[in-house]
């Protein structure tokens, strides 16, 4: 079942986060990884993604580089600033007070088909 990118959409930040705390990557990256952890199941659009990276750049929760490739290409990496690790791990807070209240809300035994 495909989820709607609704949903997922006010999540990516910190989605992004999580990726670029693990190492520095570029936009490419990033995209391929999240298709590779979702068993191809969820994917973000370049322009998204873009706009994402932008956001939390012009927030200062991560900056860029020009980095190289092994095969002499240029690439924008991202990297994580210490205010972008501090706002990840309030928006896992708040992930994690959603799931309780989404879960006692939709599971359990109040249901009334």
């Amino acid at each position: 079942m495909a989820i709607s990118s609704d949903i997922l959409r006010g999540h990516m930040e910190p989605v992004i986060l999580k990726l670029i705390i693990e190492k520095d990557r570029y936009a490419y990256e990033i995209a391929n990884e999240i298709q590779s952890r979702t068993a191809a199941s969820f994917s973000v659009k370049e322009g998204t993604l873009y706009a994402l990276v932008q956001r939390l750049e012009r927030k200062e929760l991560i900056r860029s580089y020009i980095g190289t490739k092994s095969h002499g290409g240029r690439r924008r990496y991202y990297a994580i600033t210490p205010l972008g690790k501090a706002y990840y791990h309030e928006k896992i807070k708040e992930w994690k007070e959603l799931k309780t209240i989404m879960s006692q809300l939709l599971e359990g035994d109040h249901e009334s088909d």
